[in-house]
Order: structure tokens, then sequence, then C-alpha cells
């Protein structure tokens, strides 16, 4: 479950289209040819539902490729209409009426309704979901279906970021039974064969609504090591990387006219996050003070080198709302250590770190328990599964301090949410971003959320280690993949190989 939030998956400015566009990647070409594009990823599904912790790799595969919204989120952060020719919002934004493209339908054959829309809704914000968009659509107090094409959802409070939500809610066959193993969207690949641990395919869509895919098919082959994902790019067994995880092995692809090596703009913050429910973590001094005792751009540099961000928050600088807080609880030794002694820790403490197996976690936790022993402080560090760290962290809360990407855009309103794993509870945080939620305007709710954000980052709600790097690379054959993959995306429709 590999940068698990992107299926746990945290405004708008729309304009018709009435089919799949560019996915705003190096689309220098648009000739349709009958080439498979090979995809490598270092990110599997866990299965085929982004409802049921699918993980980032059932994002990256069949978002916006097999299955499709009433909206998509694009490379560079728009929200567009897809699946939704019209929209009208009521004057106190309380009621949206949807008026659904003709003529679509599923990979099946069944015909998209309305009543297809209403059970994809509700399939995220029912009680077994484990979608990250859940308590974003608990603001949905109900669904009609007026006719097969219209859709009027009618909300409890104000919510600016409706629309932008609903373009992670994927449009699903209500009648599609078993959808962990098996896919029916309406995007313009239907799901081929999923080898497990091997590969997973796509195929082209003949029946697709909207603009055809450019290439015949996807196939997506699964690698656990760097370096094997590396050697498939070089032997020509993949075209493409969609996120690179060695920066130590650029070098020869940089200096190799067979290849492009393209950084893109990323979403995914690696956190050390705490437990603010429990000891010695819900004291605000004692967050603080691990908080200045990293020195992240050396953990940066170790793991990156020239590559990547420190931020110093939850936003990254594509979010409207955006600060650099990197000298709010900035690394300061000295500083760390009084922040210890004021809390009552002038020895340190010892904590135990829960950190997946799979990198940069485990190389990180070593850097971190170095950095803390210098104020007194010992890391147990507790390697765990992918599955372990869902159950024991994100369902059961029963950690002190744990390490997790997080994929998503604009996700630094979950810091609202004293329920959520972190335990995070400032009220004055929770007023900011419920306000924020029902601006009138995008000005408003940019305003309060950088009010929020550097309350969040005061408080050392979690320490934001650094904001990944986004390293697509592929041969120079190709054209037409995205370049930045928010919240873990890979639209392979407009990829065309030479």
């Amino acid at each position: 479950m590999r940068r698990l939030l992107a299926s746990l998956a945290a405004v708008t400015a729309l304009s018709v289209v009435a089919a799949c566009g560019s996915s705003g990647g190096d689309s220098s070409s648009s000739t349709p040819t009958n080439a498979t594009i090979q995809v490598g990823s270092v990110y599997e599904p866990q299965n085929l539902d982004n409802t049921a912790g699918g993980g980032q790799g059932v994002t990256e595969a069949l978002n916006g490729n097999v299955y499709e919204g009433l909206y998509k989120l694009t490379d560079d952060g728009k929200v567009e209409p897809l699946l939704a020719k019209s929209e009208k919002v009521s004057d106190d934004g309380l009621t949206y009426t949807f008026t659904l493209q003709p003529n679509v339908k599923f990979q099946s054959g069944k015909a998209l309704t309305s009543a297809d829309v209403k059970a994809s809704i509700e399939r995220v914000t029912a009680e077994n979901s484990k979608s990250a968009r859940k308590s974003n659509l608990e603001v949905v107090k109900s669904i009609a279906t007026p006719d097969d094409s219209t859709v009027v959802v009618t909300l409890s409070k104000r919510s600016i970021s409706f629309v932008y939500n609903l373009s992670y809610v994927w449009i699903v066959n209500s009648q599609a039974t078993d959808l962990t193993t098996k896919a029916d969207g309406t995007g313009p690949y239907k799901l081929g064969e999923w080898k497990r641990g091997s590969t997973l395919t796509l195929t082209k869509f003949d029946g697709y609504w909207g603009t055809p895919a450019k290439n015949a098919g996807v196939v997506f082959h699964y690698y656990t090591d760097a370096t094997a994902l590396n050697n498939a790019l070089l032997t020509n067994a993949v075209d493409v990387v969609t996120s690179e995880q060695s920066p130590d092995a650029l070098a020869q692809f940089k200096n190799n006219t067979s290849y492009k090596v393209n950084d893109g703009k990323s979403t995914t913050k690696l956190l050390l996050a705490f437990n603010d429910k429990v000891a010695p973590f819900n004291k605000v001094e004692v967050r603080q003070a691990i908080t200045q005792a990293i020195d992240k751009k050396k953990l940066l540099n170790s793991i990156w080198g020239e590559y990547g961000t420190v931020i110093g928050s939850m936003v990254p600088p594509t979010d409207p709302w955006y600060e650099d807080l990197t000298s709010v609880n900035a690394y300061d030794v000295n500083a760390a250590k009084a922040k210890l002694t004021a809390a009552g820790f002038p020895n340190g403490f010892t904590f135990t770190l829960d950190t997946p197996n799979y990198d940069p976690h485990p190389t990180a936790a070593t850097f971190i328990k170095s950095e803390l022993a210098k104020v007194g402080v010992t890391v147990n560090i507790n390697t765990i599964t992918a599955d372990q760290w869902y159950t024991k962290v994100y369902q059961k809360r029963d950690f002190q301090a744990t390490m997790q990407e997080h994929v998503n855009d604009r996700d630094v309103v979950w810091y609202g949410d004293p329920t959520f794993y972190w335990g995070y509870d400032n009220k004055q945080v929770t007023s900011l971003v419920n306000q924020a939620e029902q601006a009138k305007t995008t000005d408003e709710q940019t305003a309060l959320l950088k009010q929020a954000n550097k309350q969040i980052a005061t408080d050392a709600a979690s320490d934001w280690l650094y904001l990944y790097p986004q390293i697509v690379v592929a041969s120079s054959k190709l054209s037409g993949y995205p370049l930045n993959g928010l919240n873990a995306q890979f639209p392979a429709y407009d990829i065309v190989k030479s």
C-alpha cells in the first residue's frame, strides 16, 4: 500500500469538454499508433477498488484510464468537467444539478445513467468506505435522479470544494460485482489481465464515448526494486518509469539521448506523523522539539540529492494557499533541547517509530534515529508492512509516531478533522478549515487556509520532512505522458510511441 493515502485520498474553474483531453504532459505528437505502451512502476495495486484500500497503484493504473468521474483533475491541477456535460448551482450553494454526457457506455456495454452516479457517490460515503474523500463528501445530504441523464445533489451546508472532491469519485457500473478484482468504468481502456506481482494490462476500449486513446493499450510492469526498474528501462522492457526511485541512477539516463529525464511537480509529502493524542506527543513542545532536532535539508540531500523540496508544512507550492513555512520550528538543536527541558524531558525519552518496510522509509527512519540521539531521544524503529501499517496505524491508531507518504494536493484540511489518524485537535484550526470550506469565494478560502496552515505548522502537528520530486524517465520515442502525476494519477491515453 505504498503511498497509501492516495486511495484514502485531501476549487474550481470549469470549462465544458466533450471528451478526454490532453493529460498535460509532453504531447508533441497526436498521431494515433498501434503501439502498446509498457509502463514501469513500483506501485502495484493492493486491489482494484479505490474505496477498499487499493492504494496508490490502483489510482495510478485505473484513474482516468478505466474509470472516470463527473470531473477530472488535470496534470496541472485544474478541475474540468468530464462525464458532467453541465452543472447548475443554486443561489444558496446547496443544490447542484448535473446533466450527464449522452451516449456514454461502460466497458461491459451498459449505458451510463444517473443511478450509476448516485451509487458511485454513495460507495465513497458508505460506512465501510476507505476513501479519504469520505469525510469531505459527508456534506452530501441527498441525491435525486429525476431522469437517466440528471443528478441532483443537495448538500447540508455550502462546500466550495464539492466539485473538486467529485473529481476523486469514480463512476462505477452500479450493477457490477467484486470490484476488488474486476473493473467496469467508462474510460478509454478496459481492464485486461492482472497478474499479481507482475503486470496489469489495459486494452483500448473501442466503445469509448470520447476521443479514443492514441495507443493500443498499456501494460503496467511492477517492480519491488529500483535497480530492477531502471534495468527494465535500459533494456527496453518498459518505455517509461512513472516515478523514479533512485536519483543516483539518473546519470545513466541524462547522458543518453535515448532517454528523457523530466522533473515535474509533486504533491507527495514524506511525513513523520506523531500521534498527537498519546504521550509524549500530546505536548506541543515535544513535537516542536522533535521537528527542530531533524536536519531536513540534510535528509533530503542524502536521499534525493539535488531533487525535492523542503516546505515546512503539509501544503505544496502547487496549492493555492501555499506559503514557505520552513522558518517555523526550523532546525536548531539547542532550541530543541530547551523545548524538551521545558516539556519535562531534560534527559530525553524513548519512543517507537512504526516504519513502512519500503524505500525510503527505512533509510529516513535510521537518519531520524541518529538525529534525535543528539538531543537525548531514543528511537526504536519498528519495521512493518504496508498492510500492517494500515491496520495498526490508520485503523487502530495504535502508535506513537510513524512515517508515511501523503500524495494528495489540498489535503491540509485533514488537520481540521480530530478523528484523523494522527489525532491533531486544535479547535481554532478546525473552525478555520470549516469556514474555508463554506467560503463563497476562492480568495476567502485561500486566506483562511493560509491562517490554518500556519497554526498547524506552529503546533508541529506533524513533521513534514520533505516534498518528493516527481521524476518521470521515458524513452525519447515517447510523448504525451503526464509529467506531474498529481495525486498519483498516470493517464495514458495521450501517450504515443514513434
